[in-house]
Order: structure tokens, then sequence, then C-alpha cells
């Protein structure tokens, strides 16, 4: 007695073809050289890898604020200090107006600024590089427009456009970012758009056209990829010229009030008098903070611009 066998679908289990997996794997393979290729010049930016060792311990700090400092170091009624104390051994940083430890406030503040100078960062280069593939890519009377807006941006202060935003708006966390975010764009617009002239300059675009390669093909699949060196070594730069934007709006108080932030903590100092008592502890290591880490998120954003573009020949 024989038993036939159910029969089976034959798009259930079909294994992928061997040239899609081949193509993967080599896809794979060119990511992983490229990025193996790019750490080792980088590694020989001697600035680089100093700003690069100061972000990750910093961010690390931020990361792990409650289990360095606890997670009470910004309550106002659980503070273990008097008012005012210069440092000591119990409070190597001293204390502020109201008896918390600055060292634990420092800590928690990197968590706001870091936060706030990322996603900030994030959302100016987004814009940036849509508007500038955009406006390199369609040419005449919307590139002619766009551009003209980016330069009614340029030629306007940032810092006072992203005040008038935080002012008309409510004082979040999201509403900093917004603001900017949206202030901060149109340098990365420009230098995207030149790129973007330059790569479709070249030959492989007009096959790509003739092929019947469409707009969004050939901006998405051509043209992002050639300018995303670009993209990168401008989010790095834009990282720190955000942080400080923070910290500016911070100390004008128009930051979170709810959280504690580094330009927030200058923004208490001054309220509290410490300019005039000469309570440098109070003014001091927020200050020191947001210096180095601005610092370091230029040196970064250098040695990664001159290891993708060595042509611009910048020290190491």
């Amino acid at each position: 007695m024989t038993t036939e066998s159910a029969p089976t679908d034959p798009t259930s289990a079909t294994p992928a073809p061997p040239a899609a997996k081949s193509a993967r794997s080599l896809a794979w393979t060119r990511r992983r050289h490229s990025a193996v290729r790019f750490w080792r010049e980088y590694r020989t930016h001697r600035a680089g890898l100093v700003g690069l060792a100061v972000l990750v311990l910093i961010t690390l700090a931020a990361v792990f604020a409650p289990l360095l400092v606890g997670s009470d170091a910004q309550s106002v009624t659980a503070a273990p200090g008097k008012p005012m104390e210069s440092p000591s051994g119990e409070f190597p940083l001293g204390t502020d107006q109201f008896g918390r430890d600055l060292l634990g406030l420092l800590v928690w503040g990197a968590r706001m600024s870091l936060t706030v100078g990322l996603l900030a960062a994030v959302l100016s280069v987004a814009i940036g590089t849509l508007v500038g593939i955009t406006a390199g890519h369609f040419k005449g009377w919307y590139a002619t427009v766009i551009m003209r807006i980016t330069d009614w941006f340029l030629v306007m202060p940032t810092l006072v456009l992203a005040i008038a935003l935080a002012a008309v708006m409510s004082g979040t966390v999201w509403t900093i970012i917004l603001a900017i975010g949206v202030t901060t764009w149109p340098t990365t617009a420009r230098l995207v758009r030149a790129q973007t002239l330059a790569v479709e300059s070249r030959p492989y675009i007009e096959r790509a056209q003739a092929l019947g390669g469409g707009h969004g093909h050939i901006m998405a699949r051509h043209v992002l990829p050639n300018v995303m060196p670009l993209v990168l070594a401008q989010t790095t730069l834009v990282i720190s010229s955000a942080i400080l934007t923070e910290a500016t709006l911070a100390f004008l108080g128009l930051g979170d009030p709810t959280n504690v932030s580094w330009g927030g903590l200058l923004q208490d100092a001054r309220e509290a008098g410490a300019v005039s008592a000469g309570h440098w502890w109070y003014l001091a290591p927020p200050g020191l903070a947001i210096a180095v880490v601005a610092l370091a998120f230029t040196l970064c954003g250098r040695a990664v611009e001159s290891v993708l573009n060595p042509r611009l020949g910048a020290s190491r």
C-alpha cells in the first residue's frame, strides 16, 4: 500500500536565489571593509581620538547617571548639603543655592544637553539635506525660490530666531529642539546643494536618466549616497553648535525648567548671585563642560571630514 504525500506550496519555503544572496553578502562585505578602512584612517588623527574619548566618557556618565550620582540628585527637598557650600571632600564641586550636589547636577545635566544637541542637530541636518538635494536636482524657479529662502535664514541671526520661537511656544524640551533645528539648517542646505550639483554633472546620472530613472530614484539611489559623507561630517559639527545654542537659551530662561541642563545651571547661578558673591564653583563646572563637549564634537567633526575628504589636508 502506497501513501501519497500532501502537496506542498512551492512558494512557501522558496530559498533566495544564489545571485541575490551573493549580492547581499557582497554589499555587507563592502560595508564592513569601508567601516574598517574608515576607523583605520580615523585612528591616525590624534585630535579626533581625544575628542572621541571625551565624548564616550561623558556619554557613559550621562547614561549611567542614576547609578553614579543617584536618582534624587535633582531633588530640592532631599538636598544633602547646605546652600552654597564650597568644594570639599563630601561635595567635590560644592553645592548650589538649594544645597544640591553640583557634581550630581552636572552629570544629570549632561543628559539634557547631549539629548537636545543630538536631536536638534539631526533635525537641522535632515532639513538642510532635503532642501539641498531638491534644490540641486530640481533647477529653475523651484531652486531660485528655495535658495532665496535659505539666504534669508542665513542673514538672519540664528540665535534671535531661536529665541523668538522658544519665547512664543511652550517651554519644553521639544520646543528647544524644534527652535534650534528649524533655524540652523541653511548652512547644511548650501553645502549639500553644491555637492548635489557636482554629483549630477557626472555621466552615470545621465545614463540613469536615459534608462528611465525618475526623480526619486536619482535622488535616493545616486545623489544621497554620494552626499552622505558630507552630511555625516556636517552633523558632528552642527551638534556642538546646537549644544551651545541650547545652553544659551537655557541661560536666558527659555529652557525646560523641569529638567537640569548645563545652561540651566548657569542661569541658576546667575539668579543666585554667584557672580557677585564670588562662588566660582557654581559657574565654572557647567561652563567648562559646555566648552569641552563643544570642542570634542568639533575635533571629531574635523577628523571625520578629513577622513572622508583627504584633499582637505586637516592636521592630525
